[in-house]
């Protein structure tokens, strides 16, 4: 199946959620931060599960600035997956580019580039891998502000 920008799918197992867009565009930065919050929506909504609004609120920004990081400094589409397992959220977002990022140093006076401070900063964990086109960039963010639920009961 293949995707076009925006657009989604979405698969429900056992024990996965999780939606895809792929975007083409830097209009599309508002599309996919909107489907982040329409997924984590649908998530407590649909599948019980509790996403407390500290959550909804980091995932839209990780989405937001991973995918403008990637509309900024990669050339062609990006992916965006979001998929849930063990009452966290994973964000994970491929381009076309092969470099990494870099984390810069604290610097209070540098204006931009404090993308992956904000990421590195509202994630549990941060990978960044190569992948034989481009890279991938994977954060994992708790649904809840207390770990051990994650369930309605």
């Amino acid at each position: 199946m293949e995707l076009v920008a925006g657009a989604a799918e979405r698969l429900l197992t056992d024990e996965v959620v999780s939606v895809s867009g792929l975007f083409e565009g830097s209009e599309d930065i508002a599309v996919a931060r909107d489907l982040a919050g329409d997924f984590l929506a649908d998530a407590q909504a649909v599948h019980g599960l509790m996403v407390s609004e500290t959550a909804r609120g980091a995932v839209e920004l990780v989405v937001s600035e991973l995918v403008t990081n990637a509309r900024k400094y990669a050339p062609g589409p990006c992916l965006l997956t979001l998929e849930i397992v063990g009452g966290a959220v994973e964000v994970t977002v491929w381009d076309s580019s092969p470099t990494l990022p870099v984390l810069m140093g604290p610097d209070p006076t540098r204006i931009g580039r404090h993308g992956l401070e904000i990421v590195m900063a509202l994630g549990q964990s941060l990978s960044l891998h190569r992948e034989p086109v481009g890279k991938r960039i994977t954060t994992v963010i708790p649904l809840t502000d207390d770990t051990a639920t994650g369930r309605v009961l």
